[in-house]
């Protein structure tokens, strides 16, 4: 399951994200108090974390 949690060491990089998403985000992150870059990185993280490898996969 994915929980939000806070703060994290950071590095500065740029990323262009359609607009929509960016909307969707900006109000989870708000809703949950975390700013947009807190959440981005845990959905993110949630994504790798889960992300199908060719070997699982045969």
């Amino acid at each position: 399951m994915f929980k939000i949690q806070k703060g994290y060491d950071s590095e500065s990089k740029t990323f262009r994200l359609p607009i929509k998403l960016i909307e969707r985000l900006e109000m989870l992150a708000g809703q949950n108090k975390l700013s947009l870059n807190q959440l981005v990185i845990q959905c993110l993280n949630y994504a790798i974390d889960n992300l199908e490898s060719d070997i699982e996969k045969t």
